[in-house]
């Protein structure tokens, strides 16, 4: 992913207002994250846990969603991350819900996938961030058509979100 700017994020979400966009926290370390092993730039907000934004490159341009992560059952289970297909224990995935776009957001129309919590699927694809064993099942695919394919499944996410 090429570099963003905290401009480049607030300009980019497509189903909050401006106003939320320019409140939202944007995180500090945007010049040290290892740009060239993320595929897409996911955080959680540290005031608020239950809020967590995605940013994707957009041919030209950047697309940003806000999230809001659903409260964790008091069970622990394993789950798997709808994007990278990465598999955690306890916590490590989420239910993540956007707002669609436009008027249908209005309306209060929502979607939502399981995903990393962290939102770090980038750094688990690549073995920059551990998980614990059994958590990457052994693939035959390479680590680019592994990439193609959880940004694919972005991809179709955000095309939920928006149209």
């Amino acid at each position: 992913m090429r570099p963003v700017t905290e401009r480049d994020i607030r300009a980019s979400f497509v189903n909050c207002t401006k106003g939320e966009a320019k409140r939202l926290t944007v995180p500090r370390d945007l010049a040290g994250r290892p740009w060239d092993d993320l595929d897409f730039l996911g955080w959680q907000d540290p005031a608020a846990p239950e809020r967590a934004y995605i940013v994707a490159e957009d041919g030209d341009g950047f697309v940003g969603v806000a999230l809001r992560r659903a409260a964790q059952s008091g069970r622990v289970r394993r789950g798997m991350c709808a994007l990278c297909l990465t598999t955690h224990t306890a916590g490590g995935v989420s239910l993540m819900t956007a707002r669609k776009a436009g008027r249908d957001g209005q309306q209060g129309n929502s979607v939502g996938s399981y995903m990393c919590t962290d939102l770090a699927c980038s750094l688990y694809l690549r073995g920059k961030k551990d998980v614990e064993p059994g958590a990457r099942l052994p693939e035959s695919l390479t680590l680019a058509e592994q990439v193609d394919r959880t940004l694919a499944n972005l991809a179709g996410f955000l095309r939920t979100v928006t149209g």
